[in-house]
């Protein structure tokens, strides 16, 4: 069963620092992009940082110079490295990948989406 499984969320004071992982399992053929969104209360989900298969990234403004997303391949993993946390940045964050993947004999591809992880930042 292929799926995407975050973890790292928590609850940081202003200023602190945070790392969200995300690895996607199953047999997996490749994947494509990988980025995280986030989703506060009453708002829209939003991106928040995405990476291609090449390591190409883009950022929310709101985040520029504070996150930082990475990936590693081989384990099929994506980051997102938070510093300077801001009560603003309190969402819960998902994961979402583009997956080729083993179905049986055949290849499918598809969007992905973890179940996310709350992040709240408060003093």
């Amino acid at each position: 069963q292929v799926q995407l499984v975050e973890s790292g969320g928590g609850l940081v004071q202003p200023g602190g620092s945070l790392r969200l992982s995300c690895a996607a399992s199953g047999i997996i053929f490749s994947i494509g992009s990988m980025g995280w969104y986030r989703q506060a209360p009453g708002k829209q989900r939003e991106l928040v940082a995405a990476i291609t298969s090449g390591g190409s990234t883009n950022y929310a403004d709101s985040v520029k110079g504070r996150f930082t997303i990475s990936r590693d391949n081989a384990k099929n993993t994506v980051y997102l490295q938070m510093n300077s946390l801001k009560p603003e940045d309190t969402a819960v964050y998902f994961c979402n990948a583009d997956l080729t993947y083993y179905s049986g004999s055949y290849l499918r591809q598809r969007d992905y989406w973890g179940q996310g992880t709350q992040v709240t930042v408060s003093s």
